[in-house]
């Protein structure tokens, strides 16, 4: 607060002395207190009517406030740094990372064919259901949060002439050359790309992100402010103590296929088992019950964007499957014929040993190659010898 008089209101005006000139109103320190000199009453002397100076007291006066000039530089510099952020595709990825820009001060925008307005409203974000009128809105970035399979779509239709020339388009796909080549393809030259992926999601970050990786590619991004706009994006996820991982797209994918594709696989398969928790529950079975949880919570759009938008994740789908094949196949080889022959009571060794060999072939074929009834034939004895001491009964005790 600077430093000001505040009296009751008063007019001051110029009052002449007997000889016509102006008196100043003068100022004086009078110990702990200030008077100021006004004419304010008259007298008569010789003839002629004079001024006489009459103090007028003030009781106080306002304390020069001290100025935090630091403070206000950093204040103009985090406005000076704040984004507007128009994100496309509002649904539950979007939501989440919406989250986390509002709260560090960042100005969001949403567009959704889905009416999340409400949704929007308690979060603070402006949601627009119109793509015209949100791109109208100018956002200084447009974060796209759409599912990998509606993405080409989404941009094709997107009014971006209305959108500045300079705006920044970047995305958070799980896969990385696709929507590359995409957005070169559609955007005009004069729009900036930026790529990148939060590895994680709602489920692996809902207790904050620190540590967790986010990958980036600057696949066009202008000079001078352009940079500096870039930059203040992904500071965004730095804050957060986010590991930023600048890599290629293609390195990405082929990172992505070993690590992202194959957990969301076995998460699947496992979750087709319907596991349960236990009382004697393991680490490393509590372990597969997080896999499940981590990747229940995600579409199956997602997962078949993962594999039909990876080059590389066909490879490792047969990877998966050869794997599977050569551990049956490692198991069905220790079996050993004394120990099949302890646990089939009474069957001499050498017959056991022929049932395991026929069983392991069975095994060890492929699984897209035999149906379930060659297994069954192949596996169990004929009806017409079961009761034969010189086979392998179909029920152990």
């Amino acid at each position: 607060m600077s430093s000001s008089i505040k009296l009751s209101t008063i007019s001051f005006q110029s009052l002449q002395s007997s000889s016509g000139k102006k008196k100043p109103l003068k100022l004086a320190k009078l110990g702990n207190q200030k008077s100021i000199s006004l004419f304010s009453h008259r007298k008569k002397q010789n003839g002629k009517e004079s001024c006489l100076p009459r103090d007028l007291k003030i009781k106080a006066l306002d304390a020069a406030q001290p100025f935090d000039y630091e403070s206000k530089k950093i204040k103009e510099m985090e406005k000076k740094n704040k984004l507007k952020i128009g994100i496309v595709g509002f649904g539950n990825f979007g939501q989440f990372l919406a989250k986390t820009i509002v709260k560090q001060g960042h100005t969001v925008l949403a567009h959704s064919v889905t009416d999340y307005s409400e949704v929007a409203r308690r979060m603070g974000v402006s949601f627009f259901k119109d793509p015209d009128d949100f791109c109208e809105e100018h956002p200084e970035v447009i974060l796209l949060c759409t599912s990998i399979i509606s993405t080409g779509s989404v941009l094709r239709s997107f009014p971006s002439q209305r959108l500045k020339r300079s705006t920044l388009f970047a995305d958070v796909l799980s896969v990385k050359e696709f929507p590359r080549n995409l957005l070169l393809q559609v955007l005009p030259p004069e729009f900036d790309i930026l790529c990148t992926h939060p590895m994680f999601g709602p489920e692996s970050g809902k207790a904050g992100w620190s540590g967790l990786p986010f990958v980036y590619d600057k696949v066009r991004i202008g000079e001078g402010s352009r940079a500096e706009r870039c930059e203040h994006f992904l500071n965004i996820f730095a804050k957060e103590g986010c590991r930023m991982v600048e890599m290629s797209c293609a390195e990405h994918d082929r990172h992505a296929a070993e690590s992202q594709f194959i957990t969301h696989t076995v998460g699947r398969m496992l979750g087709k088992l319907n596991l349960e928790s236990t009382p004697i529950n393991t680490k490393g079975y509590e372990t597969l019950l997080r896999i499940v949880e981590n990747t229940a919570g995600d579409s199956f759009d997602l997962y078949y964007g993962l594999f039909m938008y990876n080059v590389n994740a066909t490879e490792q789908l047969e990877r998966l499957e050869m794997a599977f094949d050569a551990l049956k196949k490692q198991l069905v080889g220790r079996l050993h014929t004394i120990l099949r022959t302890q646990i089939f009571e009474g069957v001499p060794s050498g017959e056991v040993s022929e049932q395991v060999s026929s069983f392991a072939d069975v095994q060890t074929s492929s699984p897209l190659q035999r149906s379930p009834s060659s297994l069954e034939q192949k596996s169990l004895p004929s009806q017409s010898n079961s009761s034969s001491s010189n086979t392998l009964p179909l029920n152990t005790k």
